[in-house]
């Protein structure tokens, strides 16, 4: 029919519209990256020096300061937001099920730029007084961890920003796992009840086998949030162009804060062709991200047809 041949093509054209988009984003990042990846090549991912002053630029700080908080804020989101799923689809009450997944759901509707307030003058000295001076009083003088939790107490820094970032992405992993747990049939897990396993072994051994591709979807979703989070980021990192240790405690800067702190102010030349190539950066970490995990999910169908 005239009118399926009319929807066939409109959705072709939308699927070719946004490859187009994402060939042309693409391709303008590398233009405008050029005279910085002209003069560094790859020796740019790992240069410390971000001087524009001297007009010597290097993305090694950027980068380490984006996949570390993005780390962190998954290492604290993703068993916390399981949790969450796990007591709103199997231990929560009737009648508190719908309150609190809204309450849940209303996080994500928070401005980062609130979050980033937040985090700066309220859990930044909290952070700073409850947790970074006990463990520097704890771990001074071991070799190792004394290093890994040296720097100002300051409540602000990489630890801080990661803290800041699971916050926020809890709420988008949160409520995919909840959606993709609830659509576990129920005779499945009936029949688990029936055969005497526990909460945890239904949820272990049938919900996640079920629902393992939405599960990971959601921890993908929350890390894309976290790796390209801007305001929230900038307010609680510290903005620091060195990398003087390892520490969690120590400022440093993220990728998206030093394009918010410095794009605008950057003149035409090298400057603003190293920020864009940081934009680069970013993109080329995004789609690795996700190429990484949909190998994860062909790898795991691969293993459920072995078993079988």
């Amino acid at each position: 029919m005239l009118a399926d041949r009319i929807f066939g093509w409109l959705a072709r054209g939308a699927a070719v519209l946004t490859l187009l988009l994402l060939i042309g984003i693409l391709v303008s990042l590398v233009l405008g990256a050029w005279p910085s990846i002209e003069k560094y090549g790859l020796s740019f991912l790992t240069r410390s020096v971000w001087d524009p002053v001297q007009n010597e630029y290097g993305g090694l700080v950027m980068i380490y300061g984006t996949l570390a908080t993005s780390a962190i804020a998954l290492l604290i989101a993703v068993p916390v937001s399981f949790g969450i799923a796990l007591f709103l689809t199997e231990l929560s009450p009737a009648w508190l099920k719908r309150p609190l997944g809204t309450a849940i759901e209303l996080l994500a509707a928070v401005p980062s730029i609130v979050y980033g307030m937040w985090g700066l003058m309220v859990f930044g000295p909290i952070l700073a007084r409850f947790v970074q001076q006990p463990l520097q009083a704890a771990f001074s003088g071991i070799p190792y961890l004394g290093a890994f939790v040296s720097g100002p107490p300051v409540g602000i820094g990489i630890l801080s920003a990661g803290i800041i970032l699971a916050i926020m992405i809890i709420p988008f992993i949160a409520s995919v796992m909840r959606d993709v747990f609830e659509v576990t049939p129920a005779l499945l897990k009936e029949s688990a009840y029936g055969l005497g396993a526990t909460t945890w072994e239904v949820v272990w051994k049938v919900v996640l086998p079920f629902t393992k591709t939405g599960v990971l979807g959601g921890i993908m979703l929350g890390l894309g949030r976290a790796l390209g989070e801007t305001m929230a980021v900038t307010f609680v990192i510290g903005n620091m162009n060195q990398l003087d240790s390892l520490s969690v405690f120590e400022a440093a800067n993220s990728i998206t804060s030093a394009l918010a702190n410095e794009f605008a102010e950057a003149g035409e030349g090298l400057h603003q062709a190293s920020l864009i190539y940081l934009g680069l950066v970013l993109f080329f970490i995004t789609f690795v991200v996700l190429s990484l995990s949909k190998l994860l999910l062909s790898q795991l169908k691969k293993g459920e047809g072995a078993r079988s």
